[in-house]
């Protein structure tokens, strides 16, 4: 399959590592997005003390239906996420992770945007996305970038440590 071609490029992107980040739509059965995806499921293994999330279809996050996108700051992945169908109104956002070396350098702050933007283009006016309350980090980012609380969903819903958030991606 050939290489996606990258998203359109997005102000104040931060420094990472001493480069700039790109972000890039990819398969996510690409082996740089499956890779920084069995990350993600290693640290919630970790921090839930229990068997992380399953990997993704890969063909949830395919155009028109969905979207993968992975960060990459000097030639290295540093941080990816995607979107995909859930309703004919609402992306669901999923996998949002940057690595450790690559944290509070701005990284899911634009990708979040990233992936927003393409889930909008796409025709989705609301995103949805499920997290966690023993991730403090997202939960600042996700209200922070305007999200606010749901009624628990998706796979962990019945978790009480399950967090859920809406935000609307149409302009107000």
């Amino acid at each position: 399959m050939p290489a996606m071609p990258a998203m359109p490029a997005m102000p104040a992107m931060p420094a990472i590592l001493g480069a700039e980040l790109v972000v890039r739509a990819v398969s996510l059965d690409d082996p740089t997005a499956r890779g920084l995806e069995a990350a993600h499921i290693a640290e919630m293994h970790q921090r839930y003390d229990r068997e992380g999330p399953n990997p993704l279809d890969a063909a949830d996050f395919e155009p028109p239906a969905g979207c993968f996108l992975v960060g990459f700051a000097g030639g290295l992945a540093v941080a990816c996420g995607g979107w995909r169908h859930r309703t004919d109104e609402i992306a669901e956002v999923k996998r949002m992770y940057v690595v450790p070396a690559a944290r509070r350098q701005g990284c899911s702050r634009l990708l979040l945007a990233a992936i927003e933007e393409d889930a909008r283009r796409a025709g989705y006016v609301e995103a949805w996305l499920e997290t966690g309350a023993l991730q403090p980090e997202a939960l600042g980012l996700y209200r922070s970038a305007g999200y606010h609380s749901i009624p628990p969903y998706g796979e962990f819903r019945a978790d009480p440590r399950s967090r859920s958030f809406a935000k609307s991606l149409v302009d107000p």
